[in-house]
């Protein structure tokens, strides 16, 4: 039944089509009017336009999204109970993922992806790092903190809620600790590298998670190769590179603090001795120089960062990611081995294999797809979150 204590968004006819498919996700565009008056992040029920109920979500009274549903159930209401058993549900998932025993680094809640919109809990050894990302995630910061330690036995809680995304939807930054004291310096294992993680500095949560699988996957094709690891970040395709017995790695990155991070993971790890070149600079400005020097490499990386959040900004980050290949391939060896990267989620694989191609045909080069790859399994994919479905990537061999 409708709940007369709870303000109500009411949708345009014909706008809940999207919502029966279970897509969270109400635009404002959709809304035909708001009973009460909401505040930021607040409960909210969502009804059709013949005031049929379809289920709960969090408002936002300045982002485009205006509603992020919690529950698709009338009698299934978003409280500290419910917070808790969705937070449980995804650490249990995340227990029966093959190479958990590989690591003690994984994210343990994926947004939308396991039902609880703009939260990121990310698990590094025996500290949580959290980053909230909407009003609704905000709402129940305090629950969260209790429930994520208690779930997870962790002594340790960072919040780092910074990404660009808060200022679409009318939030600040916000940075804090629970529990004990961080470890310092934070580090984790992955596959038998160990990697110091920055996580008040560096990019996302510290490290990249997603790419987990595809750095050990660098391994079978570096053998006798010189690799370039373009936006090395803090080193993870560089030192799996050399894992795999590759000759050379230049590694090159604009930030001096995620090379300084390099550095150190190669001394950790013992590579220090390896025939490695270590490069501040722009990447675009790098690799155009590169080109004109006609320099080469057998086996070339690259993993920018997002380019395109949104499909309306797909066709702006389409001409920078066509310049990338475009440049990589003019400066691969023979038979030289492409592993290329997209994290934009306004970037299909469709659209991403289009644009390799068309550099492939100006740079005037034959491209094969020998093995597509994707982001690790715990980070899943809802089925009726296709957004969710962000990084992907290519491996070619070039003629």
């Amino acid at each position: 039944m409708v709940d007369k204590k709870y303000p109500k968004v009411i949708l345009k006819p014909g706008r809940e089509r999207s919502l029966l498919r279970k897509h969270p996700w109400i635009y404002s565009g959709a809304i035909e009017r708001i009973d009460g008056t909401p505040g930021s992040g607040e409960i909210i029920q969502v009804l059709t336009a013949n005031h049929q109920i379809i289920g709960w979500g969090a408002y936002s009274p300045v982002s485009q999204i205006k509603v992020r549903m919690w529950s698709f159930e009338e009698d299934i209401f978003p409280n500290e109970e419910f917070i808790y058993s969705r937070i449980l549900s995804a650490v249990e998932m995340r227990k029966s993922l093959p190479d958990v025993t590989q690591t003690n680094a994984l994210r343990l809640v994926h947004s939308e992806s396991d039902y609880l919109p703009g939260i990121i809990v990310d698990k590094f050894g025996d500290t949580i790092i959290l980053q909230l990302h909407t009003t609704g995630a905000y709402y129940f910061r305090n629950t969260l903190h209790r429930s994520i330690l208690e779930i997870t036995g962790c002594k340790t809680l960072i919040e780092n809620s910074s990404d660009d995304i808060l200022k679409l939807e009318g939030l600040l930054p916000f940075h804090g600790m629970v529990g004990e004291p961080a470890r310092d310096p934070l580090q984790i294992e992955e596959h038998g590298i160990r990697y110091f993680i920055d996580y008040s500095e560096g990019q996302k949560t510290g490290f990249y998670l997603d790419q987990r699988q595809n750095r050990l996957s660098i391994r079978k094709y570096a053998s006798g190769k010189r690799v370039l690891d373009a936006f090395s970040y803090s080193g993870g395709f560089t030192m799996n590179a050399f894992a795999g017995s590759a000759t050379t790695v230049t590694s090159v990155d604009s930030s001096a603090s995620a090379l300084d991070l390099l550095q150190k993971n190669m001394e950790e790890n013992g590579y220090s001795n390896q025939k490695h070149f270590q490069i501040q600079a722009n990447v675009f400005d790098y690799l155009r120089k590169m080109r004109d020097r006609k320099e080469q490499y057998d086996l070339i990386v690259l993993d920018p960062p997002k380019l395109a959040p949104t499909r309306a900004q797909a066709e702006k980050a389409a001409r920078a990611y066509k310049d990338l290949q475009l440049m990589a391939l003019k400066s691969l060896s023979s038979e030289g081995i492409l592993l290329t990267f997209s994290c934009s989620g306004g970037v299909t694989m469709e659209l991403f294999k289009k644009i390799l191609m068309d550099a492939a045909l100006d740079a005037k080069r034959e491209v094969q797809i020998i093995e597509q790859l994707h982001q690790s399994a715990d980070h899943p994919i809802n089925l009726n979150f296709p957004e969710g479905e962000y990084l992907k990537g290519l491996v070619c061999k070039v003629k």
